[in-house]
Formats: C-alpha cells, sequence, structure tokens
C-alpha cells in the first residue's frame, strides 16, 4: 500500500510539469501575416498550416513589414503611421506599441538584437529603439547635400551593428555604424542617381544594392571595401524600350538571390535582369507575364517566385535559375502580394489578398496543399528570417 500511495504521490506531483509540457511551443515553425485592411496580424504555424492567434490594434497595416528578435519569440511590426509594435509570438499579444514618426516606410533589427531602426517619410530620417523597451536612443535626420530633408527607404541592417538606407529625394546612400548609439559614426555617399526607392544586402551581408525609379539602373555599394563608395550598373538597362506605367513599385527586398546570381524587377518593364555577383554585370534577361513585384528564391536558390503588379496581379511565375526560363505559372486568384517559403523550402505561402486567404503550396511539384482564411493578407514573414542578414 505504501508502494501505490508514493507512485500516486510523484504521479500528482508531476501532473503539472505534463500540463506544462503540453501547452510549450517551439518558435521555429511560427510565422506573421499582416491583415492590411484591419490593422490585425495572423500568428501561423508552418507544420500545422493553420492559424493560431490574431493580434489587433496595430493601426496603418497597408505597407507594413516585420523583424524578428534573434530568439524568434518576438516580432516587430513597422506601419504606414509611423507604429512601430512589439508583438510577443507565444501569447499572440501586444508587448509594446509607439508611435515613432507620422509616416512610416519599414525597419531593421541590429545584428546584436538590441535595437531597431526605423524609416520615415515624415518627418524623413531614421530613428533607433531600444529592442527591448522601444525607448528611443538615437534621432539620425536625413538632411541631403542638398540642404533640404528627404524620405528614407530601404533600410536594412549589415554586420557589426550597422545599417544602410537610401535618402529617396537626396539621391543619396548612408551607412552607420551604431557601435555606440550615443554617437553614430555616418558614411554618406552622395549623388548616387535618381529616386533611389529601395534597397536590399546580398544574403552574406557585403553589398548594398538601391534601385533607381528616377532612371534605369541600379546602385551598388560594397561594405567590404574602404573607402565606401557608390557604383552604377545596369544603367540604361531599359534602353531602346519604351517604359510602361509603374502601378506597384517592385521591392528589393525581394529579389531573388541564388548563388551566383541575383533576380533583379526591370522597373516599368515586363522582365527580371539577372546579375552575376562577382562582376555584378547583367547575364541575362527572362521576360515576364507582367511588372515584377517581388521575386523570391527558393532557400536551395533552384527556382525564384515571382509575382506581378496591377492588372496581372492575379498570377504567380516560376523561373529555373539554371537556365533563365519561367517553367510554371500558377493564377491563385485576385491580388497577389506576397511569397514566402517555409524554412528549408519544402513549401511556399502566397498572400491572395482579395480572396481573403493564404494559399500553400508544395514547392517541388506546384500543388495546393492548403488554404488559410485571412482578413485581406498581404506581407508573410516567418520567424527563420531572424538568423538571415537583410531580413
Amino acid at each position: 500500500m505504501r508502494a501505490v500511495a508514493r507512485w500516486c504521490l510523484a504521479l500528482l506531483l508531476l501532473m503539472p510539469v505534463l500540463a506544462r509540457a503540453d501547452t510549450l511551443r517551439g518558435t521555429g515553425n511560427l510565422g506573421l501575416v499582416v491583415e492590411r485592411a484591419t490593422g490585425s496580424v495572423l500568428i501561423v504555424d508552418t507544420t500545422e498550416r493553420k492559424s493560431i492567434g490574431r493580434v489587433e490594434g496595430l493601426g496603418d497595416l497597408s505597407h507594413a513589414s516585420a523583424v524578428f528578435s534573434p530568439d524568434q519569440r518576438y516580432v516587430y511590426v513597422f506601419g504606414r503611421d509611423g507604429g512601430l509594435t512589439k508583438v510577443d509570438m507565444l501569447t499572440s499579444t501586444i508587448a509594446k506599441r509607439i508611435v515613432q514618426a507620422g509616416n512610416s516606410i519599414g525597419g531593421a533589427i541590429s545584428d546584436d538584437g538590441a535595437l531597431i531602426a526605423v524609416s520615415n517619410y515624415e518627418p524623413g530620417g531614421v530613428k533607433i529603439f531600444d529592442a527591448r523597451t522601444l525607448d528611443p536612443v538615437a534621432n539620425i535626420p536625413a538632411i541631403g547635400a542638398n540642404g533640404r530633408p528627404s524620405k528614407t527607404v530601404g533600410l536594412v541592417d549589415l554586420p557589426g551593428r550597422r545599417f544602410a538606407w537610401a535618402l529617396y529625394d537626396a539621391g543619396e546612400i548612408w551607412i552607420a555604424d551604431l557601435t555606440h548609439v550615443e554617437t553614430p559614426a555616418i558614411t554618406r555617399l552622395t549623388d548616387v542617381g535618381k529616386l533611389p526607392y529601395d534597397g536590399n544586402v546580398t544574403p552574406d551581408g557585403r553589398h548594398y544594392l538601391a534601385g533607381l525609379f528616377g532612371e534605369d539602373g541600379v546602385v551598388h555599394v560594397d561594405t567590404w571595401r574602404e573607402p565606401l563608395k557608390a557604383e552604377r550598373i545596369l544603367s540604361g538597362y531599359g534602353r531602346g524600350q519604351e517604359a510602361l506605367p509603374v502601378y506597384k513599385m517592385p521591392h528589393l527586398e525581394g529579389w531573388g538571390a541564388t548563388g551566383d546570381k541575383l533576380l533583379l524587377p526591370a522597373v516599368g518593364h515586363h522582365e527580371l535582369i539577372a546579375v552575376d555577383l562577382r562582376s555584378f554585370a547583367e547575364v541575362g534577361r527572362i521576360a515576364t507575364h507582367g511588372q515584377p513585384v517581388f521575386a523570391v528564391a527558393r532557400p536551395d536558390g533552384r527556382h525564384v517566385w515571382v509575382n506581378f503588379a496591377h492588372p496581372f496581379n492575379d498570377t504567380v511565375e516560376i523561373v529555373d535559375t539554371e537556365t533563365l526560363k519561367v517553367i510554371h505559372r500558377l493564377t491563385p486568384g485576385p491580388a497577389v502580394l506576397h511569397m514566402e517559403f517555409t524554412p528549408r523550402g519544402n513549401e511556399v505561402w502566397v498572400s491572395v489578398r482579395d480572396a481573403d486567404r493564404i494559399d500553400v503550396y508544395d514547392a517541388a511539384s506546384f500543388t495546393k496543399k492548403a488554404e488559410i482564411p485571412a482578413q485581406k493578407p498581404s506581407g508573410i514573414f516567418f520567424t527563420a528570417r531572424a538568423t538571415r542578414i537583410g531580413q
């Protein structure tokens, strides 16, 4: 009887532990889907292919983006209204929210996870915040060489607690070293071209590229070079062609990085441009269904999935990066806004805004595996981004 009693007592003591273990959850298979029209986000489980929570009250998410803390527990959502919201992925709650500007266009997290940087249209410039508390720690106004304030765009993190961004109105690229956040060390590269509208950094953190909206071309900065220098590549890539009306700006943060090549959307044209990552020379072009918005590479670089601006935004094309040819076309539905691969590339999640759903596709066979209801979904961000430079 005593043995039975001891066993029962041990079981009773163990039951709370078992209950807690039942409710524990890892973060590696979680993600966030922006619901742009309702100021809310979905927390999703990529393994279960389902929504596990909704967080509301995030403000204007019409051009929202997000970055993750190194431990993948927290996501920082940048809203168009200047809102910066820290969301707890495990509890589906807002940990902290501030409104830091009048009009914001994205942000980044430092490589050590300590700083959040936000780029602003209004009043311009970049603001830096403590990642734990969202307390402001630095303010970097964007006053160009012409003496006038500028919108800031294309903000990314670089190794060494650095950030890079472009000054849209001034035609400049700035790189800031925030090793000593009280006294940021800023390198200003001026006269880089007309209207740099977006930027991104290669997966190794070395090469920063900014697209130019005011002229055909791209600006390249090798961040390993001393002194830093901005160089033009792909100048006049649309020469001899009539530029088409641009209904939606392409996004360089969605370029297809595929080992030795980058696939970049050509502004105002129905094509991708392939660029050699060693010489940064053009090595090919891919004719596409419409004007590309995002060109997203499968993690192994074998394929790139491309979506398009209005009026061709119901379509996705898959490009073979060896042959530089379109090998498959899908029509998920009205207003395909974003695509995101699961961490090891077995699936692609596609937001179909005007059908109010997320479609999940097998990345190898291109067959649809699931649909997930969502309210006007746009950006999709998986926690694996926490381990990547520039995301």
